[in-house]
């Protein structure tokens, strides 16, 4: 599949199934993610690959945050949190390590290593892996952060679910740009 076909046929794939992506595919995709735009070559990026076991602790994790926002939470809601990370084989957590006291604002370290999370997607839409970039309010819970290994000012840009498409995944329609485009006020073009 050569670039401009990855890119503009890449859809989010919600239902993922074993197998998951082989260590020679993760490895890809990660090499991708290195490639993102990156200002000041910051690196802002790191990625946390959970699978198996890993994937029961970030459930834990996640029952824990709701635990502490909620500590009446019934033990229906705690498994059904703990259950979300096995919404596919393997979750890639991509967190930006931001330095705050770097020339290069905080907003483009954030930047960089959500488009390092694009490159992600697409090398596995590429691959012929599914792939669903979620966030939620797990991805902004200072405990999840925390449980992770984070510090307070580091910011998870989101969770990258990775596996089989149960089934065919949807396509997306083929939308023009147009629509989408701006000029400057006052001027001719």
């Amino acid at each position: 599949m050569d670039a401009i076909e990855a890119l503009q046929g890449r859809v989010s794939v919600a239902r993922l199934v074993e197998p998951g992506p082989s260590r020679e595919q993760l490895d890809q995709i990660l090499r991708a993610a290195m490639r993102a735009p990156d200002h000041g070559v910051l690196r802002p990026w790191r990625f946390l690959v959970l699978e198996g076991d890993a994937l029961g602790r970030l459930g834990e994790i996640f029952a824990r945050a709701i635990r502490h926002d909620q500590p009446d939470v019934d033990e229906t809601t705690l498994q059904r949190i703990r259950e979300k990370p096995f919404r596919a084989p393997t979750v890639i957590t991509a967190v930006a390590e931001v330095d705050p006291d770097n020339r290069i604002p905080v907003e483009e370290q954030l930047l960089a290593t959500g488009a390092a999370v694009q490159n992600m997607m697409v090398a596995a839409h590429a691959l012929g892996l599914g792939a669903m970039w979620r966030t939620g309010s797990m991805a902004f819970h200072p405990e999840v952060k925390r449980g992770l290994g984070f510090a307070p000012r580091d910011r998870i840009v989101g969770f990258v679910y990775l596996g089989t498409p149960a089934g065919e995944p949807k396509t997306a329609p083929r939308e023009s740009p147009e629509p989408y485009l701006r000029t400057i006020p006052g001027s001719d073009s």
